[in-house]
Formats: C-alpha cells, sequence, structure tokens
C-alpha cells in the first residue's frame, strides 16, 4: 500500500518553476508562501485558501514572484481563487468583528469568572459560524459564555481551545536570535523538544534563554537533538570476504 503511494507520488510530474506569492491568513500573523498557481492577485488583495481544514481568506502582501521547483513544494498550500462578492463582504467585515468579538468576550468571561484569554475571533466565509480561538491552563465549562455570544451575535458559535506554542504560530513575531519565530515561518508540524532530550543534549533546561515567546522550549532545539541522534548512529560494519582457507592436495 505505502509503496503504491510512493510509486504514484513520483510518477507525478512537476513544473520546473512555481509561482509563489506571500500571504497572511486572516491579515495576521507572519507572511506565509503559498502556490499562487493561477491566481491574479497582488499586494492587498483578499484570495481564498485552505487552512487548519476549513475554508478561510488571506491578504496578498507580496506581488507574484517565480522559483525553480523543489520537492518540499510538493507539500506546499495554495491559492485557492479570489473571493466571490458574498465573501468579499464578510471578508471587509472580519476586521470590525473581530475587534469587537474580542471585547465582549473578554468582558463576559471576566463576568463569569473564567479564566481563558482570547486570541482570535473570526466568521467562516458563509457566515453561518463565528469561531472563538483562546488559551486556557485548565479545561473551560463555557456553556453560559456560548448562550450568551450566540444571543448577541445571532450565529452558531465554536469555541476552539489551542496551546501557548499554536498561539505564538497564529500570532507570529521575532525570537532572541533576531529571526522570525520557526513555528510561523516556515514549521508545518510541531515536534517540541521535551525536558527529557533537552537534559540528552546536556542544555540547561532553566535557562530563560531557551524558552520561547510561547515559554515552552525553542523548537529549533529540535535540530539540535536531530543532528545529536545522527551522530549516535554507529556505521554499520562492511562484510568483507575472508580469505580462502588452502586446499589440501
Amino acid at each position: 500500500m505505502v509503496s503504491d503511494l510512493i510509486a504514484h507520488e513520483l510518477a507525478q510530474p512537476y513544473p520546473a518553476f512555481v509561482r509563489l506569492i506571500g500571504v497572511k491568513v486572516r491579515n495576521r500573523g507572519e507572511v506565509k508562501k503559498l502556490n499562487a498557481g493561477s491566481v491574479a492577485a497582488g499586494p492587498g488583495d483578499p484570495v481564498i485558501l485552505e487552512h487548519d481544514g476549513e475554508l478561510t481568506y488571506g491578504i496578498v502582501h507580496t506581488d507574484p514572484y517565480t522559483v525553480p521547483f523543489s520537492p518540499p513544494m510538493r507539500v506546499m498550500k495554495s491559492v485557492l481563487r479570489v473571493p466571490t462578492v458574498e465573501e468579499l463582504a464578510v471578508i471587509r467585515r472580519q476586521p470590525s468583528l473581530s475587534r469587537e468579538g474580542i471585547a465582549f468576550c473578554r468582558e463576559q468571561t471576566a463576568a463569569l469568572g473564567l479564566r481563558m484569554k482570547m486570541v482570535e475571533v473570526y466568521a467562516a466565509l458563509d457566515r453561518r459560524q463565528i469561531t472563538f480561538v483562546y488559551t486556557a491552563d485548565d479545561r473551560i465549562d463555557f456553556r453560559e459564555l456560548v448562550r450568551i455570544l450566540a444571543r448577541r451575535f445571532h450565529s452558531r458559535i465554536e469555541m476552539r481551545q489551542i496551546g501557548a506554542r499554536e498561539e505564538a504560530k497564529r500570532l507570529g513575531g521575532v525570537d532572541t536570535c533576531g529571526l522570525v519565530l520557526c513555528c510561523a515561518s516556515f514549521l508545518t508540524d510541531f515536534q517540541p523538544v521535551s525536558i527529557k532530550q533537552a537534559r540528552k543534549l546536556g542544555v540547561p533546561v532553566d535557562d530563560p534563554k531557551l524558552l520561547g515567546v510561547c515559554g515552552r522550549l525553542k523548537c529549533c532545539l529540535m535540530f539540535e537533538a536531530m543532528e545529536a541522534n545522527s551522530l549516535t548512529i554507529q556505521p554499520s560494519r562492511l562484510i568483507s570476504p575472508s580469505p580462502s582457507s588452502p586446499v589440501s592436495a
């Protein structure tokens, strides 16, 4: 089964060049490189894309440019199309909806005594659902909060809890190394380094310089762990023929 999938993947033709474009998902976080395909868009234009398994929008921040194709681009996300007139109306209302939703939700969580931090509020392009993204140290009973939000915004409400690393990925930022956060710029899968792994590397886990903006051990330690593992792998011994013993007459 796996071999068939690999064979099918290798049999797919890939272009010599790819047209890329820089987009901020819902105009938040860092600029991400996406495959622009044949979509005609420039800085400031909204586009439709798929993100976290749902259809949403992004705002273009760079002109399209062409680069040679490389194998990692096979999993690169693509701009799907330009928005329709109805979707464009929803996109234009998003900034005010986000500000209003975050302010109102903070007010209600304080009144209900819920310990949660709002990260993002956005509406689905079909206007049937509003998603409230938050972080919390513990599980939150937000049933009453959902009822209040549904009455206020006259829409289906989804409460989505994320972790500290995902929050940093969504909001973006610059770490102490002076570079954009790895999680917000190029990492597609979180593989955080545990305290046990960090101790094996011989790094002081209580050193604040090793903590990212999310308060967790920096994801770049993953590369240190990968290099350490590659150095500890012993090369296989070569099998050489043994000299044949003389044959007596």
